[in-house]
């Protein structure tokens, strides 16, 4: 077998020692890091990191977008109302480094900022609140989900979450800090309760277009069960098993959430956290309802196509009957022997034409009165 050139091998990867990492598991680049070390684990989706400021009190209202942390860090220190800051991109790893370091942030928090592939949890760090979610879109074909990891940390009056990319579900929130309805008389935790809804209730409108597509796959299982139908079924399945991998854990999340005391949730927060819970459990129970409606359809797909070959088996097993007697009889005249008397009839031949034709007809009908097709 003919070895492949080094340099072809490296092409496909990155070098970390004597061994050679492919490129799309950067998570094994942390192999043998220390705890907290910052490198990022997802795909570069955007140009540059992008930040967006939202501060607010009562009667006032303000949005920026500054170009750096430094910037960031002049907006937030002499403000005493609301501060919600939004990070979209993860990519640069010293502007992330940079703005948690102002906030007191813990390494292994700012780690798991970094690594897109976790766990939907809570923590709670004395000073400040960690929560990861995992924020569910669906494009315009509604046949493309994409899973993307939200990370909040709030600290104080101080909001801030980190998103993969650009595009969100949160500008209803927006709208309602902007148009200071009802909001801005709200602490921190309210914001990030609003948000946390937002992201719960998006997956409503995840799970309605997959019950649609659920119910037309269901038709096109009964009408022409074919293998485009399977392969849209299995599309269908993996991605509910997807939602339900990340919304399962948003369960325990919500349920922290509520438990955690006061100062750092207030009382009267806690009555949305409880509704916010309700809704997660009617999301797990849509999800589980839906799975068992694709594994139902995949039962009918299979039962649809035994249905079909049995029904042709059944056609061909009737023609193979009714070909069995003629064929016996075409047979039996076909012999090469002198003394067959039938051989001598004059109308020998037309009695056998007449004969096959009887029983050709004769079976037809009592098949047909059988109800056998």
């Amino acid at each position: 077998m003919k070895k492949k050139p080094i340099s072809k091998i490296i092409k496909k990867g990155i070098r970390l020692g004597n061994k050679i990492i492919p490129k799309k598991s950067k998570a094994k680049v942390k192999l043998g890091l220390a705890p907290g070390s910052l490198v990022f684990t997802g795909e570069r989706k955007m140009a540059e990191v992008e930040i967006s400021v939202i501060q607010h009190l009562k009667e006032q209202y303000s949005e920026s977008n500054p170009k750096n942390s430094a910037e960031v860090i002049d907006l937030v220190k002499d403000f005493k109302g609301i501060t919600w800051i939004n990070v979209e991109g993860l990519h640069d790893e010293k502007i992330i480094e940079e703005i948690c370091t102002f906030f007191g942030i813990h390494k292994l928090t700012m780690e798991d900022i970094l690594s897109v592939g976790q766990r939907p949890k809570l923590e709670e760090h004395g000073e400040y609140l960690h929560v990861v979610l995992k924020m569910v879109m669906v494009g315009d074909e509604e046949t493309k989900v994409s899973y993307e990891q939200l990370s909040f940390i709030k600290k104080g009056n101080v909001l801030i979450t980190f998103q993969e990319k650009k595009g969100d579900v949160f500008d209803g929130v927006r709208r309602r800090l902007k148009e200071g309805k009802g909001i801005r008389n709200r602490s921190a935790d309210y914001v990030m309760y609003a948000l946390m809804d937002a992201v719960v209730d998006y997956y409503f409108v995840i799970l309605e277009v997959f019950g649609e597509q659920l119910e037309e796959v269901e038709s096109f299982l009964l009408e022409n069960p074919d293998k485009s139908t399977l392969n849209r079924l299995h599309l269908l399945r993996r991605e509910t098993l997807n939602i339900r991998r990340s919304i399962y854990p948003l369960r325990e999340v919500v349920s922290s959430f509520e438990k955690i005391e006061e100062p750092m949730v207030a009382k009267e927060v806690k009555v949305f956290i409880r509704d916010l819970y309700d809704h997660t459990i009617q999301v797990i129970d849509t999800v589980e309802v839906f799975r068992e409606i694709a594994s139902g359809l995949l039962d009918l797909y299979m039962n649809s196509v035994s249905n079909k070959m049995n029904e042709v088996m059944k056609v061909l097993t009737i023609i193979a009957t009714i070909f069995i007697p003629l064929t016996f009889i075409v047979g039996v005249y076909g012999m090469n022997f002198d003394n067959i008397p039938e051989l001598h009839f004059q109308n020998g031949y037309f009695i056998v034409w007449g004969l096959m034709v009887f029983l050709f007809v004769g079976m037809l009908f009592y098949f047909k009165n059988k109800k056998w097709f």
